[in-house]
């Protein structure tokens, strides 16, 4: 077999693939097995009807197209490799001979893997951020879980409305003097303040009693969801029934023991310091090894293809369904809520999808730089990883990777995985940072 590369474009080339004119007729032949071992022929047992009757009944140009797609087939993932060569889209493939007794030329167009040039990834620097946790933020949380365990209750008759009140309303809107659809509640309680509803509704509440009628005057913003409304003046009759007010508890024991396992609010305050320290030591070690990360591919020059971002933006639009599917929604009611159409997130994605790509090809460089291999070991705890996450069984996780030819590609994602690893590994500090993680040990 000759192979010839010819450049197209930076990303684009066009293998010319000569294949010898007695591995045609050996191709012809292995069709014709094929063919006949798929089809029943009155008279002959499957598989053994000659090539003359198969003629007869398919025609010789079936024979010939499936020898050319065994041929090229077989040729083409040859070339690459002989040529070194990572396709990253389909081939265009051209014919340009094709007779039995001869050889077959023919060619393929094909955009390549995009070649990267290393920056520094070795001895690279990252501020590593403050995990400290201070009074004010143990108290903010204390706050919040008081939030939680509060209780509503109905505010004095004079009491006016401020923020953070819930306003139990009656309102009943209109355009022009005209009810809308969606435009009348009954009881509704409303939050000042959270902006749940249109802009300026809730200002206008403010200061009013238990009893008030209110006339709200509001303008529909111009990109409101509902496009009959968009842009629109109302008017809204509201009647304030009653105000409701949150009634939080004290922080002594006594709530210790309500919110939590805990006797007193020391124990309280001591757990939760724990746990936020944890969260915070968590948070910056993954920062800083994020920006370690970013770094080396900052540092590194490629020139990414444009469909390996198309492709990327793809896949993120099919996660983004997934994941909808899984909560009981659907991507165009998504779409359709957002007032956004499909090509419109696709062009939100693409900066993002293009990052990706670029750091995946960054680190598969420096895998193959630096050796990097991926044992059996790898592999398995990467599949109990993913079970776990799942709760699933590793065997049958496995079972489906192995069944939709996805190997290889979880391969790749667990030698980035090292490769990112040996970035953080060989930071300047990494040493430092050991010998403490040592002494913590021996204590």
């Amino acid at each position: 077999m000759n192979v010839t590369v010819n450049p197209v474009d930076q990303h684009k080339v066009t293998l010319t693939i000569e294949v010898p004119a007695k591995e045609v007729t050996k191709g012809i032949a292995q069709a014709v097995k094929r063919i006949a071992g798929q089809v029943n022929i009155p008279g002959f047992r499957k598989g053994k009807a000659p090539r003359r009757i198969l003629e007869m009944n398919f025609g010789k140009d079936a024979i010939l197209e499936e020898a050319f797609e065994l041929l090229a087939g077989r040729a083409y993932n040859e070339a690459l490799r002989e040529q070194e060569i990572i396709p990253v889209s389909e081939p265009e493939i051209e014919r340009v001979t094709f007779e039995e007794g001869k050889d077959l030329v023919f060619k393929a167009t094909l955009t390549k893997r995009p070649e990267v040039t290393l920056g520094e990834y070795k001895g690279l620097e990252a501020e590593k951020q403050d995990a400290t946790v201070t009074d004010e933020q143990i108290q903010e949380q204390l706050d919040n879980i008081r939030n939680q365990q509060a209780k509503m209750v109905v505010a004095d008759k004079d009491a006016k409305l401020q923020k953070d009140d819930f306003a139990v309303i009656d309102f009943a809107g209109s355009i022009d003097g005209k009810p809308f659809d969606g435009g009348e509640g009954k009881s509704y309680p409303l939050q000042i303040g959270s902006g749940n509803f249109i802009p300026g509704f809730e200002d206008q509440l403010v200061g009013h009693v238990a009893g008030d009628d209110v006339d709200v005057k509001v303008t529909f913003p111009e990109d409101y969801f509902v496009k009959e409304l968009a842009g629109k003046e109302a008017v809204f009759k509201v009647h304030v029934h009653d105000i409701k007010r949150k009634e939080l508890p004290e922080l002594n024991d006594e709530f210790a023991k309500e919110a939590s396992s805990y006797d007193t609010i020391e124990e309280l305050k001591a757990d939760l310091r724990k746990k936020m320290e944890e969260d915070a030591t968590g948070r910056a070690i993954d920062a800083y090894n994020a920006a370690l990360i970013e770094q080396a591919v900052k540092n590194a020059t490629v020139d990414i293809p444009e469909i390996m971002v198309d492709d990327r933006v793809e896949q993120m639009i099919q996660e983004l369904a997934m994941n909808m599917e899984s909560r009981g929604l659907k991507l165009d009611d998504y779409l359709k809520f957002s007032n956004k159409t499909l090509d419109a997130l696709k062009e939100e994605y693409k900066a993002n999808a293009a990052e990706n790509v670029r750091a995946d090809l960054v680190l598969e460089a420096i895998a193959k730089e630096e050796n990097i291999q991926v044992t059996t070991e790898d592999m398995n705890m990467e599949i109990f990883t993913m079970a776990q996450n799942f709760g699933a069984d590793p065997k049958e996780v496995w079972n489906i990777i192995a069944k939709e030819g996805r190997v290889s590609m979880l391969a790749s994602s667990v030698a980035r995985k090292k490769a990112a690893r040996f970035i953080i590994e060989h930071a300047k500090g990494a040493e430092t940072a050991k010998s403490e993680e040592a002494k913590e040990e021996e204590k």
